[in-house]
């Protein structure tokens, strides 16, 4: 991915990171909350297979649908 769209794509995770701030239910693994920014990234690196760093430019669109579909179902 170029440096500006992936500057674009974590702005988006940022966002929906805040956004899932609390929102995020209990996990025995995460006995002080989980990490709202951390889940993002790592829905995206499964989702997609590598960081969204790495994803090709053509599915920058993807990616951001696939935030927000996080961001409407969190989990």
């Amino acid at each position: 991915m170029n440096k500006k769209n992936a500057i674009k794509l974590w702005k988006i995770i940022q966002e929906a990171g805040d956004y899932l701030k609390n929102e995020l239910p209990e996990h025995p693994n995460h006995p002080n909350g989980r990490n709202s920014y951390a889940h993002v990234a790592l829905c995206i690196k499964n989702k997609f297979d590598s960081s969204y760093k790495d994803i090709p430019d053509e599915k920058i669109d993807e990616v951001i649908n696939y935030i927000q579909k996080l961001k409407n179902n969190p989990s």
